[in-house]
């Protein structure tokens, strides 16, 4: 057994005044997420920001609350107890996990942190019995269940319909300058510049594992230069692309996804099935990626399709002659 989980304490074994301190140190915690989602989204999204301030504020009103009720009761010493000691109690991802994810993944993060303050609440009401103490617990779920409601409000009141719509657009804009746009350029790169060097192993050798050997290295070598290019060339500060590291990360895997997309059915080991099957695969994927220009990058889709298929076809057919040849 760990030693961190076998010395946490059970819920059931906390005295009411652990319980009291708990609460407060929780309701300190929560605070300092709110604002620091709220100082994350503020530069971009200022009025969603106004929303995680208030409910900061509203969790250092539970606070005093708390605080007040524990002085009245113990005394003005507090016992130092966190969630992360006791075992099985509600947690909180780390900020530095989300606090770079997406707008709406951060409002949910949100919503799941009142729901289990809420529950939190109600079971720690069910173990006291002083009446101020069980009356002001019951209060308090109250109001983390009714937070919900009063996000509605703050939004009412810092979110117009036009503000919305601006947030919107820069939540999406920042989706696709930070994944769609390394992700497409490394699936093009991907699914383009290893046609050549596959199809004229396959065409020169006729060696189905051969074709995949070298259809992998391709793949994968791509994919790391790719990778490694993406995240070297832009820190994002400046351009407002957002994390090197992720369009690193989305750079390299779909360049090596690209890649294997055709080199794959050279598992099979009859040649002409496995070409004609990795033709096909070429096909989606050109004509798929042509998609993606013209649903997220506005791209014409003839205009795009007509780039990347014609300029395809063009590398396909100079591996094949030149592994023909």
């Amino acid at each position: 057994m760990f030693p961190a989980i076998a010395n946490r304490k059970r819920f059931s074994d906390l005295s009411e005044q652990e319980i009291i301190a708990l609460a407060i140190s929780s309701e300190e915690d929560d605070a300092r997420i709110y604002r620091q989602y709220a100082e994350h989204l503020r530069t971009d999204f200022p009025d969603s920001a106004k929303i995680f301030d208030g409910m900061a504020e509203e969790e250092d009103g539970h606070r005093e609350a708390l605080i007040s009720l524990h002085k009245r009761r113990f005394g003005d010493v507090i016992p130092l107890i966190r969630r992360e000691h006791v075992a099985g109690y509600y947690t909180r991802n780390p900020v530095w996990l989300i606090g770079n994810l997406g707008l709406e993944r951060i409002r949910e993060e949100a919503h799941a942190m009142e729901q289990g303050a809420e529950a939190f609440y109600r079971k720690a009401a069910e173990r006291t019995q002083d009446a101020d103490t069980r009356a002001l617990l019951g209060r308090l779920a109250a109001a983390e269940a009714g937070h919900d409601r009063r996000a509605g409000e703050l939004e009412d009141e810092h979110l117009t319909d036009e503000t919305r719509s601006e947030e919107e657009k820069t939540a999406h804009r920042q989706f696709v300058l930070t994944w769609v746009q390394p992700g497409l350029a490394g699936l093009m790169d991907g699914s383009v510049s290893t046609l050549a060097p596959i199809f004229a192993t396959a065409f020169a050798t006729q060696d189905t594992h051969t074709t995949f050997l070298v259809g992998l290295a391709a793949s994968v070598g791509a994919g790391i230069s790719m990778g490694f290019t993406e995240a070297a060339s832009d820190d994002g500060e400046l351009s407002g692309r957002g994390s090197p590291m992720k369009r690193g990360i989305a750079s390299g895997v779909m360049t090596t996804l690209g890649g294997l997309g055709h080199a794959l059915p050279y598992l099979i080991p009859h040649f002409w099935t496995a070409t004609f099957i990795a033709m096909a695969v070429v096909f989606i994927e050109l004509w798929s990626i042509a998609w993606i220009q013209k649903r997220y990058m506005n791209t014409p889709f003839m205009r795009a399709a007509f780039q990347v298929v014609f300029g395809g076809a063009l590398v396909f057919a100079a591996g094949v002659l030149i592994g023909g040849g």
